[in-house]
């Protein structure tokens, strides 16, 4: 019996708050994205609406996106498994 295949991909992600809009920009150099947020950074709302973009955009669930490093610092470090 095989078992599924996961797929890990680390990257950095550059969080804009309070931006008026929702949207996640690639950075093709070393795996780097901008991601535009409505929500504010506080009581981690941010985190949150990132990990919503994120799970949309790699189309995989919410539980499968997590930030792992710098969840206070716009500068950020995000697993995603697939």
């Amino acid at each position: 019996m095989n078992s599924p295949l996961i797929f890990q991909m680390i990257l950095s992600v550059k969080a804009k708050p309070k931006s008026g809009r929702s949207e996640v920009i690639e950075v093709v150099k070393d795996k780097e994205y901008t991601i535009y947020l409505k929500a504010e950074a506080e009581n981690n709302k941010a985190n949150i609406e990132i990990i919503n973009l994120l799970s949309k955009y790699f189309n995989t669930t919410y539980d499968n996106v997590k930030v792992k490093r710098r969840k206070t610092s716009r500068n950020k470090v995000v697993e995603i498994l697939k």
